[in-house]
């Protein structure tokens, strides 16, 4: 799709890559809806801050009912809680499925006849290495193997409508989330990027880093490939 005159909105637009995503979209003559749990902490010029918490179903409603012109759709909110699954709060397990899988199939539920009337439109998740891999500290990146699952599932049933669904898969970047991990992190500018490039080209699957594709080259050998522990 053709990002110069498209009208996009990015959920969690206020700070880390959601922010560059908006500042870049705009930047690429997009009109663009910054959306937030708190839209007064969105400080781009040339954006169109918008209420939105993903995890509530009136404030999804009410942001869809707003932003009746939207032609592109970044499901980019996202939570860390950095739980694991036999021993974390239950409720901090819940709030990770509630941001990236159900509060994903919510706005793109809300924001796909939007994007019908549009000619179809394009929606890209923000998804993780960790959909495909999982570390010790497992409920995010549970959320993340699900929202994977809805990503296919959302690019099935909306190609009937000609809706572009697609796939960013991206290691650790450089933002609030990582600040206490010490590991090689990605530019999330040049994420952002390389993730619009793929949106203008039809990709349906973004890789934006070495990681990401060693990963996915992984998955082949089965478990014991990305867990040799079990071998």
């Amino acid at each position: 799709m053709n990002i110069a005159g498209s009208t996009a909105l990015v959920t969690g637009a206020s700070r880390g890559l959601g922010r560059h995503f908006a500042q870049q979209l705009a930047a690429r003559g997009a009109t663009v809806y910054a959306a937030a749990r708190n839209p007064d902490a969105v400080d781009l010029p040339g954006v169109i801050p918008l209420a939105l918490d993903v995890t509530d179903p009136d404030s999804v409603a009410a942001a869809a009912q707003t932003a009746q012109d939207v032609s592109l759709l970044i499901n980019n909110a996202g939570s860390n809680t950095r739980s694991a699954l036999t021993s974390g709060a239950m409720a901090d397990i819940r709030l990770e499925m509630d941001t990236h899988f159900f509060g994903t199939l919510a706005v793109s539920r809300a924001f796909a006849p939007h994007l019908a009337a549009a000619g179809g439109g394009a929606i890209l998740n923000v998804l993780s290495v960790l959909s495909w891999y999982t570390t010790p500290n497992s409920a995010y990146c549970a959320a993340k193997s699900a929202e994977w699952s809805l990503t296919n599932a959302l690019r099935l049933e909306l190609a009937e409508q000609k809706t572009l669904v697609s796939a960013l898969h991206v290691g650790y970047m450089d933002t609030d989330m990582t600040a206490s991990i010490d590991a090689p992190k990605s530019d999330p500018a040049e994420v952002a990027a390389t993730a619009l490039d793929g949106v203008e080209a039809g990709r349906v699957e973004i890789l934006a880093d070495d990681l990401s594709h060693t990963v996915q080259a992984g998955l082949a050998g089965g478990v014991t490939a990305l867990y040799p522990q079990f071998a």
